[in-house]
């Protein structure tokens, strides 16, 4: 059994309340090999809900106590960043998911590529809280992009 990002399954869940809807994700759910979760939604925060990025680094430095996850109005928000982390360590451990798919660009999800925490939409390599936690606990992490890539491999 996988978790994905309830976004990439077609769940309004994002900061926007939109989606970011991945077909081939989603049909993992559909034939039940996947579990949808979304890290900002066990933190704590709602939809839509403001912008946030990490500043100063990337989830490894929020996990160290290094750096914080601000709103783009400045609220501290890192705590419920560090608590929907946990939950879903949490949710993945119950389920046994050795493999986690995750939105890419999130400062919870992003599994290679963050934004800069400046909010000009700049990204910066860089792994979101949520990924570096899963990591941490030995659970590989992959984006959407780097699925597709691996499904594109194996059917050759």
């Amino acid at each position: 059994m996988m978790l994905i990002s309830s976004c990439l399954a077609g769940l309004k869940v994002r900061y926007n309340g939109t989606d970011s809807l991945n077909e081939s994700i989603q049909q993992l759910v559909k034939e039940n090999k996947a579990i949808t979760v979304c890290p900002e939604l066990m933190g704590g925060f709602t939809t839509p809900r403001e912008p946030a990025e990490i500043v100063g680094g990337d989830g490894e430095d929020v996990l160290n106590g290094k750096v914080v996850v601000l709103e783009k109005s400045g609220r501290d928000v890192t705590e419920l960043y560090i608590k929907g982390a946990y939950g879903t360590l949490q949710k993945a451990l119950e389920i046994g998911a050795t493999t986690v798919i995750l939105k890419e660009n999130s400062p919870s999800c992003g599994s290679a590529v963050i934004y800069n925490g400046h909010f000009n939409d700049s990204k910066i390599v860089g792994v979101g809280v949520t990924t570096a936690l899963l990591r941490r606990n030995n659970i590989h992490v992959m984006s959407e992009e780097t699925f597709l890539d691996f499904l594109l491999e194996n059917q050759s």
